[in-house]
């Protein structure tokens, strides 16, 4: 099955493992060509027997996906644009009512028959951490890699199932730190607390994800799919009413006064590169 016609991702397949490498600089922002590609390729592979593995990784050495574009919130055209793109991307896939995209997408991805993987090397905030979080397994470099929530020092919360798959990984108390405090993980951290299943030195991290990726690949589909059944039976994912209320507590959310502040923010270096570098900081100056 040809996978090579989204903008903003390659995609090499071999022995039963597709590597998905996000390429869309500058910051591979989770905008309207990035969420179009990723749901459009979730949807196709799905289907796709010669595909056992998915691994997703960046080009970007600094960052995975810095997070979702702020356009979202200060262009009233945006959001709308990305949604119908990402729904052109995927015929007949619905988005169950209640639910924006970005959730839509989120639930896609940890339904796919595959095994997914997250390779993370570079900073993963807001969208691009849902995204991480979204699939079955994450491993983070250590030294070379970051996890943060900072949307509550946004102005609004996190929309794409954020708040509902931090909680599921992590618990209450830590979901709630990370959320409201808006600190920057590292990758020993995100261990500790199980936000990724392994931190790895960065020089290992490569050949270890492969490693288990070929190794899983060798499964039989049908095994995986009864494996995944029954831990899914063990521990039930959240339902869309769940996810329904975190796009409700967004949107109540968007207010003017917030656009004003993000407006602030993206002319004080949000969404650059070097702003993007120490966005925490940034946003405490601010």
């Amino acid at each position: 099955m040809n996978h090579d016609t989204w903008p903003g991702l390659h995609i090499d397949v071999d022995g039963g493992v597709a590597t998905v490498t996000l390429d869309h600089p500058p910051l591979n922002l989770m905008d309207g060509v990035l969420l179009s590609s990723l749901r459009g390729f979730v949807h196709r592979v799905r289907t796709d027997a010669d595909v056992r593995v998915v691994v997703f990784q960046s080009a970007d050495p600094e960052f995975f996906s810095a997070h979702g574009d702020m356009a979202y919130v200060t262009d009233p055209e945006a959001l709308p644009k990305a949604t119908q793109a990402a729904v052109d991307a995927a015929p007949g896939a619905q988005i169950p009512d209640g639910l924006n995209i970005l959730e839509a997408m989120s639930e896609e991805v940890r339904t796919l028959p595959q095994v997914t993987i997250g390779k993370l090397a570079g900073f993963a905030r807001g969208a691009g951490n849902e995204f991480l979080m979204s699939l079955d397994l994450r491993f983070a470099a250590i030294g070379a890699s970051g996890q943060a929530h900072p949307e509550a020092h946004l102005a609004i919360v996190p929309g794409g199932g954020g708040t509902v798959n931090l909680t599921r990984l992590v618990g209450r108390a830590r979901a709630l730190e990370l959320l409201v405090g808006g600190q920057l993980v590292t990758a020993e951290v995100a261990e500790r607390y199980g936000l990724v299943n392994r931190a790895l030195p960065a020089d290992e991290i490569d050949a270890f994800v492969d490693a288990l990726a070929r190794r899983m690949a060798k499964v039989r589909p049908e095994v995986v799919a009864a494996l995944k059944q029954v831990v899914d039976a063990t521990a039930p994912a959240p339902s869309h009413a769940v996810y329904a209320v975190e796009n409700a507590a967004l949107y109540s959310l968007f207010t003017e006064d917030m656009v004003e502040i993000a407006r602030r923010q993206l002319a004080a270096g949000v969404q650059t590169r070097e702003g993007e570098r120490d966005l925490e900081g940034l946003v405490d100056r601010l």
